[in-house]
């Protein structure tokens, strides 16, 4: 690997905090202004979901509800648009990560190296490992604070639609849990960080914005799949009368119950009202039904466990990219102002 080289000492006096910082706005200042509209547009589309739209579909439900007949006249495009907009704001939130990391990927480590314009910031008695910290604080901040907001506005949003709008999703849907929670920001911090790294690593847009894709998008499925085994299951045993077994929320596992209390996963047949399920689940010596599931009251238990996880592999992450950083440009100290 080709070492970064480490400019030599100059005469300049050290560059303060506020210049660089300046310097580090001024340059990245299209990606802070589409960061902060896109947040904006967001956030306001989340406040329009939550009052208004979720108003006027759930007076659509009331007067659905209220006729009960073949003629009846409720706004049906009421409903629609809380639909259709519910799920675009859910998109939109759930794809921070992902913008996150093409953007730091693509242009905030990578871009600069490819140019040379690290080499004018060192040059300027920036060390390179101040340089980088400041490339990471500034966006972790906006990062944070961004993601952040919108999750706690998609949660309100959602909130306000619960017992009132007979479509509304559950909290276990895949895109509500997700765009609902901690996890998302941590998962968009990761994305910095993984764009960053990949961007000292590739040293060029186009390799690190596929590396930090990718990377991003790997951890995110990690964590989806592992997310219903962070937090202990509840069980619960039902009748075979019933069609499926009782319990709602993230289902861990289902099957039968035998009459010696030995779980037999799947096997799921129906009611036993259904002649063959009888037959079926009499040659299994099933009893009943058991779903080893999440109830709601273990979202924020799920959350906020998938949250340190992910803060963890940030943290190893930017750590990694220090070490890299340090490892092209070699152990000089940074550069010193010249003596009066």
């Amino acid at each position: 690997m080709t070492a970064l080289a480490t400019p030599p000492a100059l005469t300049a006096r050290p560059a303060r905090s506020p210049r660089l910082l300046r310097w580090l706005v001024r340059l990245h200042r299209p990606a802070l202004l589409s960061w902060i509209a896109f947040v904006l547009v967001v956030g306001g589309l989340l406040l329009w979901l939550g009052g208004p739209l979720t108003d006027a579909s759930a007076e659509a439900w009331k007067q659905y509800r209220a006729c009960g007949t073949a003629s009846c006249v409720y706004d049906a495009g009421a409903i629609g648009r809380y639909k259709d907009w519910y799920t675009y704001t859910t998109i939109a939130v759930v794809a921070v990560p992902a913008l996150v990391a093409a953007w730091s990927g693509a242009a905030l480590v990578s871009r600069e190296l490819e140019s040379g314009t690290t080499q004018l910031a060192w040059t300027q008695a920036v060390s390179p490992a101040r340089w980088l910290t400041a490339k990471l604080a500034v966006p972790a901040v906006l990062v944070t604070l961004g993601s952040g907001l919108l999750a706690g506005l998609h949660h309100w949003a959602w909130s306000n639609s619960q017992g009132r709008i007979d479509t509304a999703k559950n909290w276990y849907d895949l895109g509500t849990y997700a765009a609902n929670g901690t996890a998302t920001t941590a998962m968009a911090l990761a994305g910095l960080a993984s764009g960053v790294l990949w961007g000292l690593y590739k040293r060029n847009s186009l390799g690190a914005l596929v590396g930090s894709l990718a990377s991003t998008g790997f951890l995110w499925s990690v964590v989806a799949i592992a997310t219903p085994h962070l937090w202990p299951s509840v069980t619960t045993v039902s009748s075979l009368t019933h069609s499926v077994p009782a319990g709602s929320g993230i289902v861990v596992d289902q099957g039968l119950v035998t009459s010696t209390g030995r779980h037999l996963s799947g096997h799921l047949c129906g009611s036993t009202t259904y002649g063959p399920c009888k037959t079926a689940y009499a040659k299994l010596d099933a009893v009943s039904y058991y779903n080893d599931h999440h109830p709601q009251s273990h979202y924020w238990p799920l959350q906020l466990t998938a949250t340190a996880i992910i803060l963890a592999v940030t943290a190893a992450l930017t750590v990694t990219a220090f070490r890299l950083l340090k490892h092209r440009t070699g152990s000089a100290p940074a550069p010193k102002a010249a003596a009066v």
